[in-house]
């Protein structure tokens, strides 16, 4: 499935992994701020904040995977199979389809605050993009430089969590994540003491011990509590460089191999590709599964006055340098 991240140095760094079996020719979008986003129930937004993510692009529409905007307000939908529920539409409420939630969010909103007051009014509609492309089951981070919540919306109704992890995975739902991290209290980076016994003698016989338990498995319950610990325990520097290879070594602690997860009929989940953006200069930064070598977009070389969205698709293709090539 797909691991969200969030994680500060100097600056403030949002980004994913996507873990599936087969890719949507992906791009990095860069919507500007006139570009019309047309919503099926609320209207249009002609004016918005600008913003940079990933999206699938239907025409020259951004089917948003995760975005941050200009103001440093990032958010990510990620597969909530099974709890995922959208609502027929309720008058008096803003009725926006799960696909227009993240411009609905960015385009209006520079805080996580702000973000809250839009979802006191918010239903998530149960209706399709197109024929073609009906709705993933999704949940959704929302973060910001100095906090982050969790959108669920299920059968008993919207739920909005504080998130201080700031993490997300898939399911079960994200409450129930964040109870299951009781279960590892007794983790720790430093090297473990003996308290198995004080009759017998225990000695560590390697680095790394005071983290047994740490589940390997790639289920998303095993992820989250993976991707909470390394990046809780994470140490980098504070320059870009520094702080955006971290990143990525946070987000590939949970990573997933091709052939690792069968899904039958020769279909095997992977990551397709991890992202880092830094939210505080517009960067975004990815990788993807054939490609180790990071790339970056600078949201703030084009021109965010225009009317249209500017995308590039992922470089999928190996960038290899042979170091002493003549």
């Amino acid at each position: 499935m797909c691991t969200a991240v969030t994680y500060r140095t100097k600056d403030h760094y949002f980004g994913r992994t996507l873990d599936y079996e087969i890719s949507y020719h992906e791009n990095v979008a860069v919507t500007p701020r006139n570009y019309p986003f047309h919503f099926r129930r609320m209207g249009s937004l002609e004016k918005h904040y600008a913003m940079i993510g990933v999206a699938a692009m239907a025409g020259d529409y951004p089917l948003y995977y995760d975005a941050s905007n200009e103001k440093g307000l990032s958010m990510a939908g990620l597969n909530f199979p099974g709890n995922a529920d959208y609502k027929e539409e309720v008058q008096g409420k803003d009725n926006v389809a799960p696909f227009e939630f993240i411009p609905w969010i960015l385009g209006q909103c520079k805080t996580v605050r702000e973000a809250r007051g839009l979802l006191e009014h918010i239903n998530l509609l149960n209706l399709n993009f197109s024929g073609d492309m009906p709705l993933a089951m999704l949940h959704w981070i929302i973060s910001d430089r100095e906090e982050s919540i969790t959108v669920e919306s299920m059968k008993d109704g919207l739920k909005v969590y504080e998130n201080p992890v700031g993490v997300l995975t898939n399911n079960p739902p994200f409450d129930y994540q964040m109870f299951n991290l009781n279960n590892y209290i007794s983790l720790t980076r430093e090297e473990p003491v003996n308290r198995f016994s004080g009759e017998i003698s225990l000695e560590t016989y390697c680095r790394g011990m005071g983290a047994i338990g740490l589940p390997g498995d790639l289920s998303s319950s095993s992820r989250f509590v993976r991707a909470v610990f390394t990046k809780m325990n994470s140490v980098s520097g504070d320059s870009e460089s520094e702080s955006v290879s971290q990143f990525f070594h946070i987000l590939g602690s949970v990573e997933q191999q091709r052939g690792c997860v069968h899904l039958g009929e020769g279909k095997y989940e992977m990551t397709i590709y991890t992202s880092c953006c830094n939210t505080d200069k517009g960067i975004y930064y990815y990788k993807t599964y054939e490609n180790s070598q990071i790339t970056g977009v600078d949201m703030y070389k084009e021109n965010l006055e225009g009317t249209e969205v500017v995308s590039y698709p992922l470089i999928e293709g190996q960038q290899i340098r042979i170091q002493n090539e003549k």
